[in-house]
């Protein structure tokens, strides 16, 4: 039996070798302005798992079609969740200083333009969607309108903004679910849907089923996260250790502690994974990429 981390690695790094090729293409369009340009580039192209284009392309594959048809999508998911990165690491939001092992935009540009980059990316991802090869227009119109809601005051920015009001309080779980479902899941639920879209003929029954897997993993994938916070290495993480407990932020380990939210992570894991038992192997890469969301060092 084929180990699904190992899978999943293997998996990961065809897609970053296709995806990543595709979003330089995407960003080496006609700009107005150089340095605009090259602070685009730096922030799409300088590392990352591509996790999010990984589950577009493996939900592709999960109702029958080729990555091929998915790659557009997958890399439209890719430049709305870089925008994000580069906004939420403003002095105005996160104020960090450190993304993906190296300077966040802001540092490395400075304020203006990282804001700019993000404006921008945010745009490119909607105008190739709208241009997304060998898929008809409803299906162009469905997953356009899937990405603007995951993206919005509906789903991730809405997320974020709760997440700006909730430092130094104390959340529920539910309280604490919601926030994440929009902050950190509603772009992970756009990646599943955008890949299963690609498919004529979806079923609404597999659709409802992928959603679910999507909703369990993108909680799975922020509890993990806050562990990584307290038990990474910065080094390894690519950004400040201990950074979310730093700003009182709240978290599942705080709330749950580390062995609460250990336990939560394995029952989400559980759930995503049961949501995928009427898919046949097709769906393998789904389920290793649940997998590797939870035991991922960085």
């Amino acid at each position: 039996m084929t180990d699904p981390m190992q899978l999943a690695a293997d998996f990961l790094e065809t897609c970053r070798v296709r995806v990543d090729a595709e979003l330089d293409r995407s960003i080496a369009q006609s700009s107005a302005s150089d340095r605009l340009q090259q602070a685009m580039r730096y922030s799409v192209l300088g590392g990352g798992k591509r996790i999010r284009p990984a589950l577009c392309l493996a939900a592709a594959r999960a109702v029958g079609q080729s990555s091929e048809q998915a790659l557009v999508p997958a890399c439209a998911v890719e430049l709305i969740h870089a925008y994000s990165l580069i906004h939420d690491d403003l002095p105005a939001m996160d104020d960090d200083e450190l993304r993906r092992g190296r300077p966040t935009a802001h540092i490395a540009f400075d304020e203006a333009t990282a804001i700019l980059a993000g404006d921008a990316l945010q745009a490119l991802a909607f105008d190739r969607l709208a241009d997304a090869p060998a898929t008809s227009a409803p299906a162009r119109l469905a997953m356009v309108r899937a990405l603007a809601r995951a993206s919005g005051h509906g789903g991730m920015v809405g997320g974020q903004a709760i997440d700006l009001e909730s430092v130094g309080k104390t959340l529920t779980l539910a309280e604490l679910e919601t926030m994440h479902r929009h902050k950190t899941g509603a772009l992970i639920e756009a990646s599943v849907t955008l890949g299963a879209l690609t498919a004529p003929a979806v079923s609404e029954t597999a659709l409802a089923s992928l959603a679910t897997y999507a909703k369990a993993l993108g909680l799975a994938f922020q509890v993990q996260d806050d562990l990584l916070d307290i038990e990474g290495d910065t080094e390894v993480i690519g950004k400040p250790q201990g950074s979310d407990v730093a700003r009182a932020k709240p978290t599942f380990p705080a709330l749950l502690g580390i062995a609460g939210a250990r336990e939560h992570l394995a029952t989400l894991l559980s759930g995503a994974l049961d949501s995928l038992r009427d898919f046949g192997p097709e769906a393998d890469p789904l389920r290793a990429m649940a997998d590797y969301v939870v035991a991922r060092s960085h």
